[in-house]
């Protein structure tokens, strides 16, 4: 992820540094979220499925989609101010109510430079 074209591949990572890098300028902090809602026949399939005591695919679906999401919010924001990093990622979530989930993340925008040796 490191090699080629710097900004073309940006990092994001939960790690404060990275290893042979520097941070050489703070853009500041990012964020995002997605509310998203289950709909009626998902709960009806996750339900089916709980009962024989699987993994609900159409719940895990959902969430993968919502982290994707989140994910690109942030690479986007950080492609905005300038930077080719977001450090310290966190993610999270919250239920709205009880069909709808809030899922957010937020980090530091910096600029990373290749350390000299």
């Amino acid at each position: 992820m490191l090699s080629g074209d710097f900004m073309e591949k940006l990092i994001v990572s939960t790690l404060q540094s990275i290893d042979g890098y520097i941070v050489k300028e703070h853009k500041g902090l990012v964020w995002t979220n997605t509310a998203r809602s289950k709909n009626v026949l998902q709960d009806f399939a996750a339900l089916t499925r709980s009962l024989g005591g699987g993994d609900s695919h159409q719940y895990r679906h959902l969430l993968h989609e919502a982290r994707k999401d989140i994910v690109d919010g942030l690479v986007e924001q950080a492609r905005s101010l300038g930077a080719n990093a977001v450090l310290g990622v966190s993610m999270g979530s919250t239920q709205i109510s009880p069909a709808i989930m809030d899922i957010f993340a937020y980090g530091s925008a910096v600029v990373l430079e290749k350390k000299k040796r």
